[in-house]
Parts: C-alpha cells; structure tokens; sequence
C-alpha cells in the first residue's frame, strides 16, 4: 500500500460496523496513519463523536442497533460539517438516496464478503487492493474538503472579526483601488454616507480630502498594494483643526490561488492619543531633562555596592565634577563619605530624609549637603541618593544666629560709638567679610566721620578720612540718597576716593539718619544675594539699635532737663515764696527801714540765702554804706569798705557803679586776687548777687545776698531777684511819697532849664508864645494828658503849632480860640481871640510823672521862644538831692535857681485826701470842666460842651461832676473841720 497524504495522518476516524469488508476498509485506513475508533454500538460512537476531535465518521448502512441513516441525523445534531462516509458491501440505491439527502458525505461500495478470501489468482487480488485504495482516497479527499471548507469558513469569521472591530477603520478596496466596503468604525468618521461612496477612488473619499498632501499619500499606499507589497504610513485627516486627527493606515493585497492580487484590505487606527502621549512624553522628557541639566539638586543611582547606575547630568552644579569624572572617582562613599545611613532602617521606612553631611568639590571647597535616601529599581540601580546644596542656608542660619548675639550686646549699649564697634567686630560672623567701618554723622561738622573700622579694612583700604555729606563719595551718596550701594568692582566707579585700595568689591550701607555701614572685599563680585540679604539685615539692625540709642539719649536729656527745671521750679517756689512774703511786707510796711529789715529777714528765713544786706550808695565817700542786714554776717560788714568800683571789689560796690546785676557765681575762683572773697570764704560765702534797687532811675541802694553753694543763682533766679529790687525800690517810693502826703514842710525849688528838647520850649519857639502848665496831668495806656495855658497868641495857631510836634499826639482845645479842621478838637463856642487852654497827648515821658513817683510835686513850668522855668515842691523827708538828680538827668542844661522851706496849711492833708478818693476819670473830667469855665459865672462853657470835648454823654458829664462835688463836700463837712454858720 502506498503511504498514505497529510490529510489521514493522525486523523481521529470513528467506524462503526462488525462486517468482514468494515474491518477491511478499517485496517487500511489504519493503514494509512489514522487513528481508528471501534466503539461497539451505534450509542458508543455518538458519545465519541460528541466527547472528543473527531475528523471522520465511518458506518455501514445497517447496523444492529441503527441504521446509517439514523446514526446520520445524531452526527447532524452535533455538527453540521463533520464528514460522515456511509460504507456497505451490498449497494442498495434507495438506500443510498436517503443517505446523500440526510447529508452524507459520500458513499462509498465495499468489496463483496469472498471477494479477498476466494480469489486465487493474482489479478483478482491486485483489483481488490485498487479498490481498497480508492476507498483510502475517497475518504481522504472527503477529510481534506471539509477541513478545506472549515478553513474558509475560519478565515471568514476572522476577517469579519477584523472588519468589525470597533478599535480599527477597516476598507475593502476593489484591485482597481475602489472601494467596496468599509466597517462601521470608518463609517463613524464621516457624515457621508458611504453606500454613496461605493465604487470611487479610495484617496479621494472624504476621509482624506480635508487634509493637505493625505490624499496623495493614500493614494501612495494604495498603488503599493496593488503592486502586491504590503504599505504603512501615518496621515492627518483634519488639517484645519489645530490638534488634528492622525490615522495609523496599513494596506494588505489579497491574491487568489494564483498569486493575483483581487483585492486590497486597508486598516487605519486613529492614533491621535498616542501620538499626543508620545508629543507629551517628549516634551516631558526634555522637561526632565531641561530640569536635571539646570536645577540644582543632584540624583545619583547606585547599586547596592556604591557603584553609580545613573549620574544626574548637573552633578557640577554642587560637586564641580563632570559625570564621566563622579563615575571615576569611585563609589559613593568616596562622595558622600561611608556610613552614611542605616541600611536596616531605609529597608524598614522605605526612605529616610534630610541626611545632613559633608562633601569637597573638586575646586577643594566644602559643602553641606541634606541627602534625602528611598530604594529603587531603575537601570539596575537600587538606590537613589537626591543631594541638596545647604551650604548657603547653613551659613545663612549661622549669621543670623551670631546676628541675634549681635543684637543682643546691641541692647547693651549705650552710646553710637559702642553699637559703631560692635557692628564691625560681628560683620566676619555675619557676612564672612572681614574689611568693615561704620561712619556716624556728626550733625555739627555736618560730615561723616569714621566711628569704628576693622584691621582689616585698615590694612586693605587705608585710612578713612571723614567725609562730606555729598554726593561725591560712596558713604556720602548712600546717605544722602538714602540708598545701599553694591558693587562689584567699586574701582569701576568714580566716588571711590582711594583707588590704591585692595578692595574691589564694595558696599555702602545707610544707617538712617546715623550714618553708614562700609563693607568690602578684595574679590570683584563678593556680594551674592544672601550676603546682600544680611548685610540688610545687619545694617537694620544696628540702625533701630542706634535709634533706640538716640531715643534713650533724648529722654534722658529730657529727664535730666525735666530733673532740673523740677529742681528750679521747687527752687524758684521757694523763692516766689520769699518773694511774696516781702510783697506784703513792703505793703505793711510803715517806713523806709522796715521794709529793709523785712526784705532781709524773710530773704535769710530759709537756706536759700545765707547772709543779706541792704546799703545806701554814698556818692561822696565812693563807698555803699549798710543800711539793714540778716542772717549770719559774723562781722562781714565791719571787714571792710564797700568800694564803688566797676572793675573789681565787693559785687555791692560792682553793681553801684554799673547800675546793673552783679552776679558772682563762684567766691573762690580769684580769691588770691580779691581780699574780699577771702572774707567771705572765712564764712562760707560761696556765691553772691547785687541787685541795685532803682525805680524811675532814682537809686535807692543796693542789696546783696549770699549762698552757702557755688552757681546758686540761675538766670531765673536772677531776673526774680531782679524783679524784686524794682518792688523793693517801688515800696520805698511810695513810703517816701506816704510821708511826703503827710509832712506840713516843703522845699519850693526853681529851675533854670534851657534844653530845645523840652516839649513845652519846643511849642512856645514855634507857636511864639509863652506856654504855662499849672498841675494837672493823667496818665493812661493811651498816653500822657497835660493841661497848659496859652498866652500872647492866638489858641488855633498853637494848636496848629502842636499838631505838627512829633512829641504831641493828640491836641484839644479846652477853652479860648476856634476850630480849623487841622485835625484837633475845637472848643465850644468858637470865639477868636489870644490865649486858652489846651489838653496835650504827650507821647514821651513827663517829668511831673516821674517826681510824682518820688513824692515831688511840679508846680509850676512856664516857657517861652527864649527860656523855661521850673519849679517844684519838695515835701520833707524826700531826697532833695535826688529829686535834683532827677531834673538833671531829664534836661540838658539845668540851674537851681531858688529854694525856700515853706508850710502847707492843714487844707492841704484834706485836699489831698480828696485827690486820693477820686478816680483817674473823675478826675480829668473835673479838671476838664475846670479849664473850660464850667464853674465860672457865668460859665464860660456848658456841660454839654465840656462833655462833647471829652467824648462822652451829658449825662455821664454832669455824674462825674456830682460825684467829685459830693466827696468835696464830705471831707468838709462830714469831717467837721468847717464850723456851722453862727446864727443870729
């Protein structure tokens, strides 16, 4: 037997039968390779069929238990294309026939029972075995058809698998490149409908048409399958889209059995994600490695032994080294040093953090490094090491902290030139530069002058002179702009004053209003941010500590001067006091002497002054002559002469001759020079003051008082003790003008005055006339009132004559002459003729006032063009000699002409007392209406005249006038010095 085709081998056939021939076509098909079940009943086989890969079934038409037929229909029910072969020695055509249209595979005629066994001669056996294996064939080819036929159906169901896979755009082009057909994913990507589409050219359907340069690489592809090669390429299929759809596009002919291409099948997957994914992972990737090549930290991959797996590329930044150049210096221990962290806690914690060390680099500097480890597996490495530079933040922290030391000692000065030394001795701690000066600004000089500079910047830099506070030197610039300077290369700049200086980069620094901080260093460009950051920091803080300084200073001025003013408010109490004690009793006071005596006492009650003395100023002798004193003298005042000298001597004598304070702040300063400050040393004199007592320029002695203490009288104290002499000599005035009211006896003196000052000379030679002031004279806040008689011209010429005096400030015709507008008040009946009386408004001084202060009283003073005559009465016990000195002193040229000692009549008292009870304006206005002529008969003048000359009512006239009448009247008769009228 010939070896049987592919087909049989290992084939699984199933033959049911028990005839001879069965047997026979069995065997030859084991025969032929394959594998033959022979289950004993019909029931058997199916079961077989069912449970296990069978490829063919063969049975005879009739079996015991079943017919061919039925057998069919059960094969059937389980599979509709295994192949089935009804096999039978005995033909039977009906039989057959119902086979064939059950679906029997073929039908195949067995060799009759005898036909092998009877046949003895050579050809009838050779006939057999050709029948045998034809039946081997049929049954063969029958296998090869169905397994053909499954083929076809699998490869179907697989391309319309891949047709409607929803994942792939799938067409099936017609050979010519038309399209037939397309699944419904490619169906989706357009609204067209694609029926339509059947039978057009595949590049340009619309699913390319809207793309720049697609059609033509699909048409490309296209011809490349036509030509029966397989094509791929990668299209847009939305160019007007700013992302636009990209579409993976295979084409794959398909040939017939002749190797013709019949059709082209092309799939395109809509690969815009990944395409996205991947532009994302690229930009992501040089990200990364934008990010590794320039961020500062460094990551180093190692394996469990210390060899470097991975070297981040800006390993330099920190290390210095080349990644090539970490890698041969050996392991990372050799790097970061052994022993770096616990290998049983990173494999417990999975990673450990902050790992402070210690690194060199290659150009030999030191680095602090916080090394965060984590276990990987990257590129056979299994340790990942991300190392941080802190070597700035270390030293950073560390100049704060010293800067905090700093500002502690801070608190502890005192003065700018102690904040000025600590600053420059903690700048090499701050900033790591040694070459340091603070300048301070001194306000007088207005300059800035170097308050504390380094050895440093002496050595480097040279002497620091001091500087203007200008614009044409770095530390003048950085105050008076108010700016921090930086620089890099300061011999670059021209306000660098010192170009031999090492020092390249430098710094200036404002203190406020205090001055500058000058730092600098002999490399260019010294100043990074850091060191910029805390030199800031350090100037800020020397500066609030320069202010706190200031502040401090200021209230402690304030406190010493607010300490002190206390200390002369309590003092100058004290002696407002005394002061007010005197006032009253001054006023008390009943003669000259005791008011003396009482202002030496109460200025010696306390220990303000230990010794006071009161002295009268003898212009004969040259000598002030004691008068009254208190307090301990022990004998001062018998030591010695009180020599009036301006030069030197006794401060009483000093102030005699100057008219003015004498204030001796310290005894003992020319006590060799001086006799008598070695006397009043013996007795604890250790300061003195003479104050003279002078009211109206008339002196009334000088008084002197001591203290126990040097510089005891302040400028306070002294204008007080000033004032108090002007009350003091105010008192002894008016106790002389008490007594002067009192005495019956006076001194009439004449006096000769020829002075062309002399406001009433100055009148009479202008107006030439003769001018007579009779008493009559009131002072207010406007000026200085004076009635005068006119006589030999006519009243408005004089008038017109006063008006036009500088010493006249205001005229008023009282009585005689018209008005005539020339700026004065008329009278009241406007007669023409000579003489009158006029009210002058004087504005300088009038000696009637000023004797008056003294107790004198001018009488009389008459001038004419040619001469002016004087006279005044001078009570007893008023100083005629100083009343004399009075009139000199007030005129040029003076000649006593006369004196006579007269009696006033007791009237005199009486008058005076009524003076005293009448006001200023009772007064002027009686005085007034006397001069006018109201009280002549016939009156000269009516009340309602008088009272338009004076500017007032009627009525406030003639209420004056009854008021000054009645108290007239009351110091006649009430007192009862008038006797009643005798009656017949």
């Amino acid at each position: 037997m010939t070896p049987t085709t592919a087909p049989l081998d290992s084939a699984h056939v199933v033959v049911a039968g028990d005839t001879a021939a069965i047997d026979d076509y069995a065997d030859a098909l084991a025969a032929a390779g394959a594998d033959v079940r022979r289950p004993d009943t019909v029931a058997a086989a199916l079961e077989t069929v069912r449970s296990e890969p069978i490829d063919c079934l063969v049975t005879e038409i009739t079996l015991t238990d079943a017919t061919a037929v039925e057998i069919l229909e059960g094969v059937r029910n389980e599979s509709s294309t295994l192949p089935v072969i009804a096999a039978t020695a005995d033909g039977d055509e009906a039989v057959a026939s119902e086979l064939i249209g059950a679906g029997v595979t073929d039908y195949l005629a067995l060799p009759g029972p005898d036909a092998g066994s009877d046949a003895r001669d050579g050809r009838l056996k050779e006939s057999i075995e050709r029948s045998v294996e034809e039946l081997v064939d049929r049954t063969e080819r029958a296998i090869e058809r169905v397994q053909r036929a499954e083929t076809r159906r699998e490869r179907a169901r697989r391309f319309d698998a891949v047709l409607e896979d929803t994942r792939t755009a799938t067409w099936v082009l017609d050979a010519d490149g038309t399209l037939e057909r397309a699944n419904r994913t490619a169906r989706d990507l357009i609204d067209d409908d694609v029926d339509v589409l059947v039978g057009d050219p595949f590049w340009t359907l619309p699913w390319w048409s809207a793309a720049e340069g697609t059609m033509a690489d699909v048409r490309r592809l296209v011809e490349m399958a036509q030509s029966g090669s397989f094509g791929n390429a990668v299209v847009s299929r939305s160019a007007s889209l700013a992302d636009p759809d990209v579409i993976d596009l295979s084409v794959r002919p398909v040939r017939d059995d002749g190797g013709t291409v019949t059709s082209i099948v092309v799939e395109g997957v809509d690969i815009t994600d990944r395409v996205s994914l991947e532009r994302d992972l690229r930009r992501s990737e040089e990200l990364h490695r934008v990010t590794l090549n320039n961020m500062t930290d460094t990551v180093l991959i190692t394996n469990e032994a210390g060899e470097y797996t991975y070297v981040c590329p800006n390993v330099h930044f920190i290390f210095g080294y080349t990644a090539a150049e970490i890698e041969d210096l050996g392991t990372i221990d050799d790097l970061l040093g052994a022993d770096l962290f616990d290998r049983e806690e990173l494999a417990e914690n999975g990673v450990l953090k902050n790992i402070e060390c210690t690194a060199t680099d290659k150009a030999g500097r030191e680095h602090t490094l916080l090394v965060n480890v984590r276990e990987v597996a990257i590129q056979d490495g299994t340790l990942l090491y991300s190392c941080r530079d802190v070597t700035k933040r270390k030293q950073r922290e560390e100049a704060l902290a010293t800067l905090q030391e700093t500002a502690r000692d801070f608190l502890y000065a005192e003065t700018h030139e102690e904040i000025a030394s600590h600053v420059v001795d903690d700048t090499p701690g701050v900033l790591d530069l040694d070459a340091s000066a603070v300048y301070l600004f001194d306000d007088d000089a207005t300059e800035l002058r170097p308050a504390a500079r380094s050895r440093r910047m002496r050595d480097r830099h040279g002497p620091l002179p001091a500087v203007g506070a200008d614009d044409t030197t770095l530390v003048g610039h950085s105050f008076v702009a108010d700016d921090a300077l930086f620089l890099d290369d300061a011999h670059g700049d021209d306000r660098l004053g010192n170009r031999a200086s090492d020092l390249r980069s430098m710094a200036a620094i404002p203190l406020g209003s205090h001055g500058v901080f000058l730092i600098g260093s002999t490399t260019v460009g010294a100043f990074d941010a850091v060191t910029r950051e805390l030199a800031d920091l350090l100037a800020a803080t020397a500066e609030a500590a320069l202010d706190r300084v200031s502040r401090e200073s200021r209230l402690r001025k304030q406190e010493r001067t607010l300490q002190r003013r206390n200390e002369e408010l309590t003092e100058l109490n004290r002696v407002n006091e005394t002061i007010r004690a005197i006032d009253r009793a001054v006023v008390r006071a009943e003669t000259g002497e005791e008011i003396d005596h009482s202002v030496c006492e109460h200025l010696t009650d306390d220990d303000r002054f230990r010794f006071a003395w009161i002295g009268t100023i003898d212009e004969r002798s040259g000598t002030v002559e004691p008068r009254a004193w208190a307090g301990e003298a022990h004998g001062y005042l018998d030591a010695r002469p009180f020599t009036i000298d301006a030069d030197g001597g006794d401060p009483a004598g000093r102030a005699a001759a100057t008219g003015e304070t004498t204030v001796v702040e310290n005894v003992a300063e020319r006590v060799r020079e001086e006799s008598w400050r070695r006397d009043a040393l013996s007795r604890e004199y250790r300061s003195a003051v003479s104050i003279p007592l002078v009211y109206n320029d008339l002196s009334h002695g000088i008084l002197t008082v001591y203290t126990t203490t040097r510089n005891a009288v302040d400028d306070t104290t002294r204008a007080v003790l000033g004032e108090l002499g002007e009350t003091i000599a105010a008192g002894l005035s008016a106790n002389e003008r008490k007594k002067a009211l009192l005495t019956t006896s006076l001194t009439r003196v004449e006096f000769a005055v020829d002075d062309p000052t002399f406001v009433l000379s100055r009148l009479a030679r202008r107006a030439d006339c003769t001018i007579a002031y009779h008493g009559g004279v009131r002072q207010t806040d406007e000026g200085r009132y004076v009635f005068v008689t006119v006589q030999d011209a006519p009243l408005d010429a004089v008038a017109d004559a006063a008006a036009d005096l500088v010493a006249i400030d205001d005229v008023r015709r009282i009585n005689g002459g018209r008005s005539n507008g020339a700026g004065t008040s008329g009278d009241a009946d406007g007669a023409a003729g000579t003489g009158g009386v006029l009210r002058l408004r004087l504005t300088s001084p009038f000696l009637a006032l000023d004797l008056a202060d003294h107790g004198a009283v001018v009488r009389e003073a008459t001038a004419d063009p040619d001469s002016a005559t004087l006279v005044v009465a001078v009570p007893d016990g008023i100083g005629l000699r100083r009343v004399t000195e009075l009139v000199r002193e007030t005129f040029s040229d003076v000649e006593l002409r006369s004196k006579r000692t007269l009696d006033r009549s007791p009237d005199h008292d009486r008058s005076a007392r009524v003076l005293a009870d009448v006001t200023d304006r009772q007064l002027e206005v009686v005085q007034t209406a006397y001069y006018s002529g109201f009280f002549e008969s016939p009156r000269e003048h009516t009340g309602e005249e008088v009272a338009d000359t004076l500017d007032i009512s009627p009525p406030a006239f003639y209420r004056h006038v009854r008021t000054v009448q009645r108290k007239v009247f009351t110091a006649l008769f009430e007192e009862g010095t008038v006797p009643l009228a005798a009656r017949e």
